[in-house]
């Protein structure tokens, strides 16, 4: 049988399916070409880039299994192709934990201000260190202070992790989770914590950062609605889905004050992010890297091509 690998790979992914007998093509084929070149191939793997659409499918009748490197399945017409007797198959606990150091990453950035800081210093360090020290010498500790998380799956649980390792505290929402039991630390040295879940209203009251980890819902989750709710100062974090924030009412809130400083990773309209987004003093930005790391990305390669062999030898 052979798969076509549209957005790419990691080595072990490769390795693992020829090994289990498949012929495996990384050539990229442009989303144009794909509904008179995907029917040579019984599979697809792809990742955020190639979009497989009920049109693709319904071109495609060998087509046996659809494969998705990493969480969201956005790209995908998952229930349609389903209908049609066509596995689905994506990576969810991979890059879990590359998402939420991430998200702290971005939150350490904004408390210390080491986003403005990288910004000024190449400038004006020479000539103005001692007033950049003082601009900057009100950061905050992450210790004691509480964290709002938004979606509570694999990597919500993992930034709730690397929260409490910081001494945080954490209010979770998650309309489909009421409780968990998280392990923080190795083994041998670590402890457990159990956090239930709370409803929106409450964390937005008390939350001093707030960080997204939710797939795309078709709406913003947090608009001026939730912003007016929130404590004045607090510190939005999204690495997960461009279009879960409204990004007017976030711009206008980081004008007034209400909110002090965002850390995005994703955004509308990728991958031609808005220029007062990209350019605001007060947002700390990544392109889209969430799960960009070397660990994850072997997870991902290995986990893909493990459901991808089991899917087809069904």
């Amino acid at each position: 049988m052979k798969i076509l690998v549209n957005d790419g790979i990691e080595p072990i992914g490769k390795q693992l399916l020829e090994a289990a007998g498949f012929t495996v093509d990384t050539h990229k084929i442009e989303q144009a070409d794909l509904p008179s070149r995907l029917n040579e191939y019984d599979a697809i793997c792809v990742r955020s880039a190639t979009k497989v659409r009920k049109d693709l499918i319904d071109a495609c009748p060998n087509l046996k299994a659809i494969g998705r490197g990493g969480v969201g399945l956005d790209n995908i017409d998952v229930e349609y192709a389903k209908s049609k007797g066509i596995a689905v198959i994506n990576t969810p606990a991979a890059s879990s934990r590359s998402v939420g150091e991430l998200a702290m990453a971005h939150m350490l950035s904004l408390s210390r201000f080491l986003y403005q800081s990288n910004r000024e210093m190449p400038q004006n360090g020479d000539t103005q260190f001692n007033d950049l020290k003082k601009a900057y010498a009100k950061g905050i500790e992450l210790e004691g202070k509480t964290m709002g998380i938004v979606g509570f799956g694999r990597i919500g649980q993992e930034t709730a992790k690397c929260a409490l390792g910081m001494g945080m505290d954490v209010l979770a929402v998650d309309p489909y989770v009421s409780e968990v039991t998280l392990a923080i630390g190795p083994s041998a040295l670590g402890f457990e914590v159990d956090i239930t879940t709370v409803n929106m209203e409450d964390m937005l009251a008390d939350a001093d950062y707030i960080s997204l980890h939710i797939p795309s819902v078709g709406k913003p989750i947090l608009g001026a609605e939730e912003f007016a709710k929130m404590k004045d100062g607090v510190i939005i974090i999204n690495c997960s889905r461009g279009g879960t924030i409204d990004e007017d009412a976030l711009l206008e809130a980081l004008n007034s004050g209400k909110v002090a400083a965002a850390g995005l990773d994703v955004f509308d309209n990728e991958p031609t992010p808005r220029k007062d987004i990209l350019s605001h003093p007060r947002i700390s930005l990544t392109p889209h890297i969430g799960a960009s790391t070397e660990e994850a990305q072997n997870k991902i390669g290995q986990e893909l091509a493990e459901k991808m062999i089991a899917a087809l030898n069904a």
